[in-house]
């Protein structure tokens, strides 16, 4: 692998969501440590699933992995990061300051910017403070799905060049409290981001065109910020021998053929690793070991027959949404899962049942354009641009704030503009004007990977608090959005998933945070489905037969509702192919598998 080759101190990996930044990070660590390198695995993702790979409970401390000698492990919670930031902010002055000013300062701390800053100073920190690494020769870091990482590694820059110009004003008066104290470690991230003695950047896809158009994206945005030290890996590959004459595998084939040999033209200069499609799930020790091995791991000797399938389709949950005329179906997951195909293909299907439909994105790395290739009437296509949206919020303030300033007031108040918490602000006053459409029509929601669409909410909720504590003991005259968000009659949440250990279980997780929030999932779907589409193929055969105990934990323990969409041999971009995915699929009753009765509700 020529990634590995003559390994740095700092490598990253990056990607759209689902490419296997997680796993790859993972294996390199073990490499590195097993050649007896002391490694130190980071992960900056908000929905990390390091832990799960390896089995053990880590968190938001340095921990030992005890069967990998030399190798530790960190994960960077954002919430208890946030909580740590609040608390060095508000500690010395609780008890000097009256209680409603501390309330005050808290309530500046609560929103998603804080977090977010908060769980930079961490990052930038095993960058830049040699005391906190120094037991260790290499630091990994498996990064946030795309879209979340661009924008962390941008704000080492983004934050210097605002606190050079000075600091800011009333939106970011909690936060940036924190950070002129951190000019120098900024700076310093700078520079160690944009070394390529000391960091390496390591761009994972898949073969498909959207991963591959947005690993070209990364690739020049991370360039343009002096991180110019790139290496591509191309995962999951199925072989041509693999596949045999099996026709869905070698559909599959022709399709990755076809991506990479229209890869975007950055991509060919880049240093590039494959690494082949696995039988296995990559969780545990061994299964991770074996991913980067010399030799690949063989096929199971005799592995099962395509397993007889039967399990609600696509079309049963699209009958129960169209059912109520209208509302907000928000689509929620894992990166890489399908989201955009499978709220484009839902969209599609009811605009052309006749009902009005908006479908939009918040994800920062959405395809939706790419994907639908074209439209239905009554269908609307929107996407919240965070730099558009950030240009109009700031072109409001100044209108209506700004209008009866001085020159100088006028200057302060642009000048807290430029600070980077004014996006977060602007694409949640976006997400907000889209969902209030669903009263009237349905409002399609692709939203970002689960870490990203979990700020959203943490937003969501930030504002619902301050609607509030403003109303006071008035009557509650307007819906706020997380009221919108937790009345299951204005909103169905879909828990996008693949039939494998961590997809599963992240959106397990994901969803017990949005019962936390008093957000009740209204149904999964298990997108690309091997079992569901049946293949002769001796390794898909294999992965088919380790979808079922997947498939089966979401029908007996997760979900109220679910169905299973298959893997199509066609991919599926275009109206048409789109519309496929959600064709009533009639099911022979006579073959039964323990995958899921429960369908209640």
């Amino acid at each position: 692998m020529h990634f590995l080759d003559q390994a740095p101190r700092c490598m990253f990996f990056t990607g759209k969501g689902g490419v296997g930044k997680t796993s790859l990070a993972c294996a390199t660590a073990i490499r590195l440590a097993d050649a007896g390198r002391r490694v130190l695995l980071v992960s900056t993702d908000p929905a990390s699933n390091v832990g799960q790979v390896f089995g053990i409970e880590i968190g938001n401390r340095i921990v030992p992995v005890a069967e990998v000698p030399g190798l530790s492990a960190l994960e960077i919670d954002p919430q208890q990061a946030a909580q740590a930031y609040r608390d060095r902010i508000v500690g010395p002055v609780r008890g000097v300051l009256p209680e409603a000013v501390i309330r005050s300062i808290e309530e500046q701390l609560s929103g998603a910017c804080t977090t977010e800053i908060a769980a930079f100073d961490e990052f930038t920190a095993l960058l830049t403070d040699a005391s906190l690494t120094a037991d260790f020769e290499h630091v990994i870091f498996d990064t946030a799905p795309t879209g979340h990482t661009i924008r962390l590694l941008q704000l080492p820059g983004a934050w210097t060049g605002f606190l050079d110009a000075g600091k800011g004003d009333a939106s970011c008066l909690g936060p940036l409290a924190g950070l002129e104290k951190q000019r120098t470690q900024y700076k310093a991230a700078v520079a160690a981001l944009a070394d390529p003695a000391r960091t390496r950047l390591v761009l994972v896809a898949r073969a498909q065109q959207s991963t591959l158009r947005e690993v070209a994206r990364t690739h020049a945005e991370l360039a343009a910020i002096g991180l110019s030290q790139q290496h591509l890996v191309i995962n999951g590959i199925l072989s041509r021998a693999d596949a045999g004459d099996d026709p869905l595998a070698r559909a599959l084939c022709d399709r990755e053929d076809a991506a990479l040999a229209a890869r975007p033209e950055p991509l060919h200069a880049l240093p590039t690793d494959t690494v082949p499609l696995k039988a296995f799930n990559l969780v545990g020790l061994d299964a991770v070991r074996q991913l980067l091995a010399n030799t690949p791991a063989p096929v199971t000797a005799g592995a099962p027959a395509t397993p007889a399938f039967d399990a609600p389709d696509f079309a049963a949950l699209i009958d129960g949404i169209a059912a109520g005329g209208h509302g907000l179906i928000m689509l929620m997951g894992k990166g890489g899962v399908g989201k955009t195909t499978l709220a484009a293909a839902l969209a599609l299907e009811l605009a052309q049942r006749g009902l009005p439909v908006h479908l939009s994105t918040s994800d920062p790395a959405a395809h939706l354009a790419d994907t639908l290739a074209g439209s239905l009437p009554g269908l609307t296509v929107s996407r919240i641009d965070p730099v558009a949206e950030t240009a109009r919020y700031r072109e409001q303030v100044l209108a209506t704030r700004g209008a009866a300033l001085d020159a100088h007031g006028r200057a302060l108040l642009e000048e807290d503009l430029r600070s980077p918490c004014t996006e977060e602000i602007a694409v949640f006053q976006a997400f907000s004007r889209v969902i209030r459409e669903a009263g009237k029509q349905f409002v399609v929601m692709d939203t970002a990977p689960t870490g990203h669409s979990l700020l959203l909410l943490d937003a969501t909720g930030a504002y619902h608090r301050e609607m509030l504590r403003q109303r006071g003991a008035q009557a509650q005259v307007e819906i706020t959005p997380m009221q919108q968000l937790q009345d299951p009659a204005q909103t169905k949440v879909l828990l996008v998933t693949l039939a494998e250990t961590t997809p599963v279980l992240e959106a397990a997780h994901l969803q017990a945070d949005l019962r936390r929030a008093g957000i009740e999932p209204w149904a999964w779907v298990i997108n690309n489905s091997i079992a569901a589409a049946g293949s002769e193929a001796p390794l898909l055969r294999q992965r088919a037969h380790n979808e079922l105990r997947e498939i089966d934990a979401v029908a007996r323990e997760h979900a109220h509702r679910y169905a299973v969409v298959p893997l199509l041999q066609d991919e599926p971009v275009g109206v048409d192919r789109l519309l496929a995915l959600a064709e009533r699929r009639i099911a022979d009753r006579s073959r039964n598998v323990a995958c899921g009765a429960s369908t209640a509700g």
